[in-house]
Order: C-alpha cells, then structure tokens, then sequence
C-alpha cells in the first residue's frame, strides 16, 4: 500500500515493535495526526472468544465523542413531547416511517418505543444496512425516550466487532485534552471488561492501538491497561 509523503514523515516517530502506556501512546497518536481539520481518535482492539456474534454492547464516553449527534425517535402521543424536550432532532411516527421508507437517513441514532417497532421492523432494508435500527439490548427500544435520547446526545456509543474479531471505534476529536481521551479510553476497557463473557478464555482483548483519523498507529500496552480498568 502507497503511503503520502506526511506519512512516511512521521512514522519514524513511532515505534511499530513496542507497546506504548496509555499516556505516551495518546501523546504520540496526536502528535502524529497529519489532517488539517480536527481529526478523530480511533481506537482497535482484538477480541478473544469464539462467539463473536454474542459480543456487542454499548459505551458511554464521559466527555462524549465530540461529534454533534442527529437523534431520531420513532413515537407517539406524550412521548413525542418528552423526545424533543430531551434534544431529539427528529420525532414521529408514521410520517417518519414514511419519510425514512423512501431511503432518507440523514441521521447518527434511532430510538423507538416497543409499539412502534412492529412499524419499525419494516425499515430493516434501510437502517439495518446503515447500522441504525433500534435494539432493546442497546436501550434504543425503550417506553424511556428522554433517557436514551439524553445518553446518545452524551456520546453514548454502541460497540461490536467485525468479522476479524476487532472493534473499531472512535473515543473523541485530537483537540481534546490528553486526561479526556485517556478517560474515554479507560472507559471503553472497562466497558469491555464488565462485558465480557464468563466462559471466554485466555486474554480477552489481546491487542490494543490507538491512532488519529489519518495518523500512525501506535500499541498500546494491552496488559498494564486492562489491569488498570478490572
């Protein structure tokens, strides 16, 4: 793979054969981010265990994701009201469904109440390929809209691995502080820790990087991390 010039700049800066603290390997993916714009940072972890379809969850960052979230929420009557009063960007019922039906989703999270999901379900085709249909294990079905809106607005995020068993996931924008990122990060370990199975074996996240939009990526050390959020 072709690297820009930027690139090979500043990978010497980075030690590709050693794991970093946390700390050092923050400082470096910022300090490593070649983007104008205010670049986000990632982080990939390898899961252990053999049923990755069971491994899925959701995550809230304490100092968010420093994206602005569009919120959408499938309800009716009263509840409506309380959706908007908690930041919802777009509440309805079937004039939604309708509206969404026909291929619009310029929206980041979906919420829906449990009588609206027999609608709902029907959207598969759409929001099941952009990742976005509601799910009562990752509390965007649910009679407490406010509550779901709130957290999502907060930077809550939902988090699953792909077919190679790593979880990809962005922790906050490289203009956040040093102790802010590390705080999400730390949050995010301790997430997948509290979740992990009880017959998963071994070392459960056996590598772990973190790395800007377009930056070098740089291990981190998976063990001294774990420990610190256990």
């Amino acid at each position: 793979m072709k690297r820009g010039k930027k690139y090979i700049q500043l990978k010497d800066k980075v030690d590709r054969t050693k794991s970093y603290t946390l700390s050092d390997a923050v400082g470096l993916a910022k300090s490593t981010s070649y983007t104008k714009f205010d670049g986000t940072l990632e982080i990939s972890t390898k899961i252990n265990y053999k049923s990755l379809q069971n491994v899925r969850g959701t995550i809230s960052l304490p100092h968010g994701t420093g994206k602005t979230i569009k919120v959408l929420v499938f309800c009716k009557g009263d509840k409506q009201n309380e959706a908007k009063e908690a930041g919802a960007d777009f509440v309805g019922d079937m004039d939604l469904i309708e509206k969404v039906s026909g291929g619009w989703t310029e929206f980041d999270a979906c919420v829906a109440t449990p009588d609206m999901m027999k609608e709902v379900g029907k959207l598969g085709p759409v929001l099941g390929r952009k990742g976005l249909m509601p799910k009562p294990k990752a509390g965007t079905v649910t009679t407490d809209v406010a509550k779901a809106v709130k957290e999502l607005k907060a930077g809550r995020i939902e988090y699953r691995p792909d077919k190679g068993g790593v979880v990809h996931l962005g922790v906050g924008k490289i203009s956040f502080s040093d102790d802010k990122l590390q705080d999400n990060i730390n949050a995010v370990v301790a997430a997948l820790m509290k979740d992990k199975p009880s017959d998963a074996k071994g070392d459960y996240l056996r590598s772990f990087s973190v790395s800007a939009t377009m930056g070098i990526g740089v291990k981190v050390d998976v063990k001294e991390l774990v420990n610190a959020n256990i």
